[in-house]
């Protein structure tokens, strides 16, 4: 797992900051890893920006904040256009597509987009977009294992809407699964392809 340093990004009411503790308990309560989450908010809640901070680590934080995060999650045009400059070379941006468009990625960058939105309306519910991204995300990164990410989303949810939410990480870890090999490299050759293929 290594130190990995990861943003969580788009606008109040999008599950943000849950999306960032899935991944956080899924490293350090589901594997036998460490784990920190700082968050901040605008000065609205719901519709202004909201970005959480998690750093994923095989052995204990010493800092817990993101200064180049090596995995940018956007779900907004406004904090993809905020943070995707903050981003690491040869880091990877995984993007709400009908919700972003991409301008100005800067060069050596791996991008991924998932429609997370009309995938979570399948499901009858937009709220679980967020789960759409983790499932995506599971499926993508390769950071950390699946089920360990699923069990979090299970420990993380209210009961009632448990099935729901794990119904929508099922969806986009699937999306992500058969998307994956349809990698945009932006201005390095040697990054097209899988996760698993790329140091």
């Amino acid at each position: 797992m290594h130190v990995t340093e990861i943003r969580v990004a788009g606008f109040g009411g999008q599950g943000v900051i849950l999306s960032a503790m899935v991944i956080g308990k899924a490293a350090s309560i589901f594997t036998d890893g460490y784990a920190t989450l700082t968050q901040s908010f605008g000065p609205e809640a719901r519709g202004s920006a909201c970005s959480a901070q998690v750093i994923v680590s095989d052995r204990p934080v010493h800092y817990p904040y993101v200064t180049k995060p090596d995995i940018l999650v956007v779900m907004s045009q406004e904090a993809y256009t905020r943070f995707v400059p903050d981003l690491k070379k040869g880091g990877l941006l995984l993007v709400e597509e009908d919700l972003v468009h991409l301008e100005n990625v800067p060069d050596g960058i791996r991008v991924y987009g998932v429609p997370a939105t009309r995938l979570a309306e399948e499901l009858g519910k937009r709220m679980v977009l967020n789960i759409v991204m983790v499932g995506f995300f599971a499926a993508v990164a390769g950071l950390l294992e699946p089920d360990a990410l699923r069990k979090s989303v299970a420990d993380s949810v209210p009961p009632a809407f448990k099935d729901l939410n794990l119904r929508a990480f099922d969806k986009g870890y699937e999306y992500g699964i058969e998307h994956r090999e349809a990698c945009h490299s932006n201005g390095n050759e040697e990054l097209v392809g899988t996760p698993d293929e790329v140091e």
